[in-house]
């Protein structure tokens, strides 16, 4: 297919303030494009006649849809209306909007957690609804499922250019700190960074440190998501991984290295590891000639200094 132009165009980033949105943005900006932002004051993306008013006025030629309401796996379990009515009304809002007014293309993004509990690994595209979901963050799931399944809806009833991505664990300029819900690998930089100006002697760590898990810099993320854009177009949806997976254990040693942290590292068998294994297979992306740039050990470095500078 002919790659799609984003130079000249009017492109609206939904989520510009959160880790993926904000990456989109510096992205963009190498692109001859005008971006288009809007706080949630200036337009509540669950209010449709809001929404509505919004695209009428600034017409966007293209849309980034990283816009969601999230949350850790306590968050999830503790409202799970909340997960399932607003992230509905967010994907509904916009995407009917979009094409409502024309816009050419639109990119959905999605999360991993979409796919089965028990998924094969590497998880490929095709395993979306072939078993149940993990029940801890099936409402988030089945809205992300919806949101595919809205734009591969438009593309079949009207013709709209509407894809969808699924990026793997992201971390990166932007991430969330908090000691309750943030994940993993920002965790582990709080804590060890904590540990450093503490004197910590010992740092332990979840379960066993055996569990494998991808990681990609939410860079790298928009990189990709800018890419599909430009040269992508289809109902099915794309896995946005980086391919290299790292175990809990290991992790944690690069984030101690980045810290400067030189005490011992302990783990706790006592809790819980999580599903053993999680990789998305990431060959359609690849196979389309896009690779990710930044290395783990790289990025954390880099993540660990912008932490430090908060």
């Amino acid at each position: 297919m002919a790659e799609f132009d984003l130079s000249g165009k009017r492109v609206f980033v939904a989520g510009h303030r959160g880790m993926v949105g904000s990456a989109i943005v510096r992205r963009l900006a190498s692109e001859g494009c005008e971006v288009l932002t809007a706080t949630r004051a200036e337009m509540d993306l669950t209010d449709q006649a809001a929404v509505r008013a919004w695209f009428a006025a600034h017409k966007p030629d293209v849309v980034f849809l990283a816009a969601a309401h999230v949350g850790g796996i306590l968050a999830n379990d503790t409202y799970p209306a909340d997960f399932l009515y607003l992230n509905l009304m967010i994907e509904a809002n916009v995407i009917h909007a979009a094409h409502e007014v024309g816009v050419a293309k639109l990119m959905f993004l999605g999360s991993s957690c979409i796919y089965p509990k028990l998924a094969p690994q590497p998880i490929p595209e095709d395993a979306l609804l072939t078993g149940p979901l993990e029940p801890t963050n099936e409402w988030y799931a089945v809205a992300k499922i919806a949101g595919i399944k809205l734009c591969q809806a438009y593309r079949r009833q009207h013709g709209c250019d509407f894809i969808s991505a699924m990026p793997t664990n992201l971390y990166g300029t932007g991430d969330n700190y908090h000691p309750e819900n943030s994940h993993v690998l920002p965790a582990m930089i709080r804590r060890f960074t904590e540990a450093v100006a503490a004197q910590t002697p010992e740092v332990t760590i979840w379960g066993t440190g055996t569990p494998l898990r991808e990681f990609m810099h939410a860079d790298d993320c928009a990189d990709a998501l800018v890419f599909l854009t430009k040269h992508y177009s289809d109902e099915g949806h794309v896995n946005v991984g980086s391919g290299q997976e790292v175990s809990i254990l290991d992790l944690a040693h690069l984030v101690a290295r980045a810290t400067g942290y030189t005490g011992q590292i302990a783990t706790d068998p006592g809790k819980p590891d999580g599903t053993p294994r999680k990789l998305m297979d990431s060959g359609t992306l690849t196979a389309m000639g896009w690779s990710p740039n930044v290395p783990l050990a790289e990025g954390i470095a880099r993540t660990v200094a912008e932490y430090r500078a908060l």
